[in-house]
């Protein structure tokens, strides 16, 4: 039996987190300037009690980083998918992640002892806190690297994504990922590239991945490639703007193939690029690429 709590639906609800130093609380602001009711710093354990209440008549964003008293990544998740049961509305995780060089910079700045490293140096909280949260980045909708960005740019990228008008575009997500390590979570629509030609096979090609113009090239010349894309947009053309018809807010697609490397990741790409040229906004994901820059040794 699962442990996993289950709330009454509400309006839209998005949790927002990273690590310290990513700029979690100016988003949190910027989230409470776009209308939403924003709480930062919640206990877990209270949130329960907090949706048991008066439903919001405007959407919810609740800050949660490792500093809440009973933080844990597993209960993290737990109510992430608890809030998620029975809700006509979408439980978002927005993560706010940066480099390691600027995450330190910036949390050396504040002159405050990093909470996961007391009596230690700051560049071991910073790697002890990034290995903690591997997964509730994985888990995250949507996933903004501020380490370029001024906290202007952080509003102008959350404008897009958040804005609480009711005017607002869809937001579409597109997602790569292998089979072997399971389905991600939150996907609307999902495709099998496994039926098209695999650069794996190809020793020039094996160690690069499908963002590279070469590999690209290797996979839309399967013959059947272009019959599948063709059709793949006639679909989207004919979805879309009736989700926007609907009220949807945000749209996930993802495409899985063998290691996530070679033909999921070559139709993300080519897939964001067509619907951003049809006026879209889209955002990309890469699951496994992504998993592979946090864990290089793995």
């Amino acid at each position: 039996m699962s442990n996993t709590p289950e709330f009454a639906p509400t309006s839209r609800l998005v949790f927002v987190t990273g690590p310290s130093g990513a700029g979690r609380s100016t988003a949190i602001h910027v989230l409470e300037d776009l209308g939403y009711e924003a709480i930062d710093n919640m206990p877990l354990s209270l949130i329960p009690r907090l949706m048991d209440g008066p439903q919001p008549n405007r959407p919810m964003a609740l800050g949660i980083d490792v500093r809440n008293r009973d933080f844990s990544v597993i209960g993290l998740i737990d109510t992430i998918d608890g809030l998620s049961v029975g809700r006509d509305d979408p439980v978002e995780v927005l993560y706010l992640d940066a480099r390691t060089d600027v995450l330190i910079r910036r949390y050396s700045e504040t002159r405050r002892r990093h909470p996961l490293a007391e009596t230690e140096s700051l560049d071991i909280g910073v790697e002890r806190e990034l290995d903690l949260l591997t997964t509730v980045r994985a888990r995250a909708d949507f996933l903004i690297d501020t380490s370029d960005l001024t906290p202007h740019d952080l509003r102008d990228e959350m404008e897009r994504w958040f804005t609480t008008t009711l005017d607002r575009s869809l937001a579409i997500s597109v997602h790569s990922f292998s089979y072997k390590r399971g389905v991600p979570r939150g996907i609307d629509m999902m495709f099998d590239t496994r039926f098209l030609r695999n650069p794996h096979w190809d020793a020039a090609l094996r160690d690069n991945d499908g963002r590279d113009q070469a590999v690209q090239d290797f996979v839309a010349a399967d013959p059947r490639y272009t019959a599948f894309f063709s059709k793949l947009l006639d679909l989207c053309d004919m979805l879309l703007p009736a989700y926007v018809a609907e009220g949807k807010a945000h749209l996930a697609i993802a495409f899985g193939c063998t290691g996530g490397q070679h033909r999921s990741v070559t139709l993300t790409e080519r897939l964001a690029n067509a619907l951003a040229q049809r006026g879209w906004q889209v955002s990309i994901r890469h699951r496994e690429l992504e998993r592979r820059q946090t864990s290089p040794n793995d």
